[in-house]
């Protein structure tokens, strides 16, 4: 009897073309968005001219990337996790100057001229290509607390942890949901995952508590605080008047008012509230799609990818521009606590858009093996 047919990758690429569509889309959607929210800023034209240039280093590196074979990354993952390690580390070193100098309160940034980059961005990448490494490599060993999943955890709570230092806990939280997903695609015991979650959460409660002005936040979104209107409840306000003044077709695009001034970090935190004002419903609508669409196809690519190693990794890849995406959009939208997440292809921030792109470029690769499972 002769062997199935292999299906050509022809006859698939369609998924990985629509999702390099789908990024350059949001892309030029947010850089637009960016000149919009800044635009009123002293600083706005600066602001652009980073997002542009992001834009165009990202759109390489997924080029480059989407054209090499992803198992490449199962030799990369213990040296870029390395790398990663070492720039957060970094940032928590004392004496270091401009280097990794305090904005806001906290050390996310490493400085150097002319440029800035954030190393908890990497670390969302990282974290996701070395679980998949892991997780491939032990096979059903992964479902042996201290052989598989044991491991896989201690090590993702280490570097969540260098960048609650910073501190940065949602960042930190996204890195340990991230390694929960691809243990959880791996074959993880669902049981290992119910005391995991008991631990994290008891985790999370003690980071909050421990930060003063966490503990005042969760309170407030909880109602069991006073005083909030001129502390936490400001940007959130701002933004849910953002989304009513946006109504159905929006208020037009640049005429936006939160942008002068009333809503801080309109075009980075809380872009997708400057988005629901100057689109309105239908803007809103026209992004959930498209991140919905990215997700799906994602899941697509992971569900079909010719190897265990490419399902843990596409997931991965997947689950970090989609959970990074909703807690952005469930912050805007008062259904989560205030914190500082970048929406992913939009915001401002060089470090974001870049590591976003190249996780795409990741995806395009596992989509583009799979019909050349034959050739391995």
């Amino acid at each position: 009897m002769s062997p199935a047919p292999v299906e050509h990758p022809s006859d698939v690429r369609w998924e990985t073309r629509l999702l390099g569509v789908i990024a350059a889309t949001l892309t030029v959607f947010g850089i637009a968005s960016v000149y919009s929210a800044a635009s009123f800023d002293a600083q706005g034209g600066r602001e652009v001219l980073k997002q542009l240039s992001a834009a165009a280093v990202g759109a390489f590196a997924l080029l480059v990337v989407a054209r090499i074979d992803y198992q490449r990354w199962r030799g990369w993952a213990w040296p870029l996790l390395g790398l990663t390690v070492i720039l957060l580390a970094v940032l928590l070193v004392p004496g270091l100057g401009a280097i990794n100098r305090k904005i806001n309160g906290a050390r996310r940034w490493i400085n150097l001229p002319g440029a800035s980059f954030q190393p908890s961005e990497l670390a969302r990448f990282a974290v996701v290509v070395w679980a998949a490494m892991m997780a491939a490599k032990k096979g059903d060993q992964i479902r042996q607390f201290k052989k598989g999943m044991g491991p896989v955890l201690v090590v993702t709570g280490f570097v969540s942890l260098l960048v609650l230092l910073e501190p940065n806990l949602s960042m930190a939280t996204i890195l340990v949901l991230l390694g929960g997903v691809v243990l959880f695609t791996a074959g993880a015991r669902i049981g290992q995952f119910m005391l995991l979650f008991v631990f994290v959460v008891f985790l999370g409660v003690g980071a909050i508590m421990a930060k003063p002005y966490r503990f005042h936040r969760a309170k407030c979104f909880l109602g069991l605080a006073a005083n909030c209107e001129e502390q936490t409840d400001w940007q959130l306000n701002q933004a849910t008047k953002g989304f009513a003044a946006g109504r159905l077709t929006g208020t037009g695009f640049g005429e936006g008012q939160l942008k002068l001034h009333y809503l801080p970090e309109a075009s980075s935190d809380f872009l997708f509230s400057t988005v629901g004002e100057e689109w309105g419903f239908l803007g809103v609508m026209f992004l959930l799609g498209m991140f919905g669409v990215t997700c799906w196809l994602g899941f697509r690519i992971a569900q079909t990818a010719p190897d265990p190693f490419g399902q843990y990794l596409a997931t991965g890849l997947t689950a970090s521009i989609g959970l990074t995406a909703l807690m952005h959009m469930a912050v805007n939208m008062g259904l989560m606590p205030t914190t500082g997440l970048a929406l992913p292809f939009m915001s401002s921030g060089r470090s974001n858009l870049m590591v976003t792109l190249l996780g795409v470029g990741v995806l395009i690769s596992v989509g583009r093996m799979r019909g050349r499972a034959a050739l391995r």
